[in-house]
């Protein structure tokens, strides 16, 4: 018993891409005729991950009793986020469920290949800053002491750049090593937990969305799904300020999360969407001024379908244009690391040879 509850702890939830592709189908599905129900349980019977394979099997069920599946749904939030339970809820509302669904799987494409955009953009300087730490210390460690015992058979005076070296690879060989890898885990345990504030997670995100390139990358990506999330809930009939909530949950920056929450506030006493966000002063503008101009036409939804258009073919040129400039500069980084480190070793060697000639 305790193992069993112990692998569904440890089951993988469905990410963006599994949503989409199960949307895209039930979608298929249910426009062909096919009973909601027949619909699940061939889903369910195709589905490998197990925790969606439960999901779908006791969905299916609980819509066999006579449940809505918006309601079904919503019993399994690990499965099923407040965007898809809202969107569901809505085509069964409106009688256009399968509507309801495809819309819902080309959001999930969308968000998708924005992340996985925003995951290259990030993850490459990442890894390669993290193959240079390696490089560095495997280099530190087991090539510097080689030479260091060549240098100390020969006699030679160590240029001040090389002593440094070799002081370092004793350090890190020495139990003090162990010392400052804790202090290390330390100072990472702390920072994730001054993350997880409300408090921490703003002055870390505010941060966050001033650093150059990134920050403005991160803002375009925050806006496009603001603005996408957000014209297909109300396309769909879900109420503005329950959009508002669902697409501030979707932000993944809480200064643009809580400037969006702060305008649902605002639109709740009678203010403007447009103005509200205005007034944050998070957003930029130009999405604000046709967000605006899709209030006065009464045209909000298009107008912001085409905002997330336009911020996502933005992403897209940025990610590509940091792409090409981080790839020679990386090159040149891990580079220089070792380069610095072998010029370092043969320093002394040049020196002593002088001497002997």
């Amino acid at each position: 018993m305790l193992s069993i509850d112990l692998n569904k702890a440890f089951e993988q939830a469905p990410g963006v891409k599994e949503k989409a592709v199960f949307a895209s189908k039930l979608a298929a599905l249910v426009d062909a005729g096919v009973p909601i129900v027949r619909s699940l349980d061939l889903m369910a019977s195709q589905q490998k991950l197990p925790m969606f394979k439960r999901a779908l099997t006791k969905v299916s069920l609980d819509v066999n009793k006579g449940i809505a599946l918006g309601n079904a749904i919503r019993q399994w939030p690990k499965v099923f986020d407040e965007l898809s339970i809202a969107m569901v809820e809505a085509g069964e509302a409106g009688g256009v469920l399968d509507e309801a669904l495809k819309r819902l799987a080309k959001l999930l494409e969308d968000n998708a290949k924005l992340q996985n955009q925003i995951k290259g953009a990030l993850g490459y300087p990442v890894a390669v800053l993290v193959i240079a730490i390696l490089v560095f210390l495997g280099m530190t460690i087991f090539l510097i002491p080689t030479f260091a015992g060549i240098f100390e058979d020969l006699g030679a005076e160590l240029p001040a750049f090389t002593q440094l070296l070799v002081d370092l690879s004793e350090l890190l060989r020495s139990p003090m090593a162990l010392y400052i890898v804790g202090v290390l885990l330390l100072v990472i345990w702390l920072f994730a937990r001054y993350y997880a504030t409300h408090n921490g997670r703003r002055v870390i995100d505010r941060l966050i969305l001033k650093l150059p390139l990134f920050g403005e990358l991160i803002l375009m990506t925050a806006t496009a799904q603001f603005c996408r999330i957000f014209s297909s809930l109300t396309r769909a009939g879900v109420p503005i300020l329950m959009s508002m909530e669902i697409s501030s949950q979707t932000a993944g920056n809480s200064i643009i999360s809580d400037a969006i929450l702060a305008s649902r506030e605002m639109v709740q006493e009678g203010v403007l969407l447009s103005t509200a966000l205005i007034r944050q002063k998070v957003l930029p503008d130009m999405a604000l001024n046709m967000l605006a101009i899709g209030e006065e036409t009464g045209e909000m939804d298009k107008m912001l379908s085409k905002v997330a258009d336009f911020y996502e073919d933005e992403v897209g040129a940025m990610v590509k244009a940091l792409t090409s400039m981080l790839e020679p500069a990386m090159i040149v980084v891990v580079g220089g690391i070792v380069g610095s480190i072998l010029l370092a070793m043969y320093l002394p060697m040049f020196t002593v040879f002088d001497q002997i000639q």
